[in-house]
């Protein structure tokens, strides 16, 4: 969504990741009901995960504030990050699969509170300056760290750390004039037929062809982001 903003619509990149954290918060927030009500959502890791994002995301606003970043140079800080996200975001959909397979025999390993609040708190910080990362590096982190998760589980958790970790970063950013309210309306409008659109040819597409075609467009966009 911001990398779309920023390209298409030639929005501020500050207003591009503080809007679409807003919008992130209020459509991943339904998705939480719904994987609450199949208990497919490991609320230990979610407290975890949002001991450390929670306080990074607050933090990384709350530094912005304090030096008073001028507008230009945080907008170059959020194309450096997004670039950077973006390109990150793009290998790990293509080795996703390599990652899980390859943890998947460590049965006995169990990641210990500290390391998940500290990988938490990274993730914080990247989400609020990019908006990217707390969907598919998020879920590419728990696949890794707990191998033994049935993947509904760890799509579950993840939106559920997401939802707070969005709607966090989001109000920081508004707080800094970074939100579009206007144009967060019309995304939202905008998004109902567009999921639906979006599911029929999903369908219809191989999985390892959407797959390859996301993660060529996010690493080609991240690459113009970086340069």
């Amino acid at each position: 969504m911001t990398p779309l903003l920023v390209l298409g619509f030639n929005i501020q990149p500050a207003i591009a990741v503080g809007t679409d954290l807003m919008y992130a918060a209020i459509t991943k927030a339904s998705g939480v009901w719904s994987h609450q009500k199949r208990k497919t959502i490991d609320w230990v890791i979610v407290r975890n995960l949002a001991l450390g994002s929670i306080p990074g995301s607050i933090s990384c606003v709350l530094v912005i504030q304090y030096f008073e970043i001028s507008d230009e140079f945080f907008g170059r800080i959020i194309s450096v990050t997004l670039g950077f996200m973006l390109i990150l975001t793009s290998f790990v959909i293509i080795f996703k699969d390599t990652f899980k397979s390859r943890f998947k025999s460590q049965t006995n390993y169990k990641p210990s509170d500290i390391l998940i609040i500290c990988i938490g708190g990274i993730l914080g910080v990247l989400v609020t300056l990019s908006s990217v990362g707390a969907g598919a590096i998020g879920s590419a982190l728990l696949l890794i760290l707990y191998p033994n998760l049935k993947t509904r589980m760890v799509v579950g958790t993840d939106i559920a750390h997401a939802v707070p970790l969005t709607a966090i970063a989001g109000l920081g950013h508004y707080g800094l004039g970074h939100v579009d309210f206007s144009l967060l309306f019309s995304l939202l409008i905008g998004s109902i037929p567009a999921i639906y659109l979006g599911t029929l040819i999903g369908e219809r597409l191989p999985e390892k062809v959407l797959k390859y075609i996301v993660a060529s467009i996010l690493l080609a966009v991240g690459l113009k982001f970086s340069t």
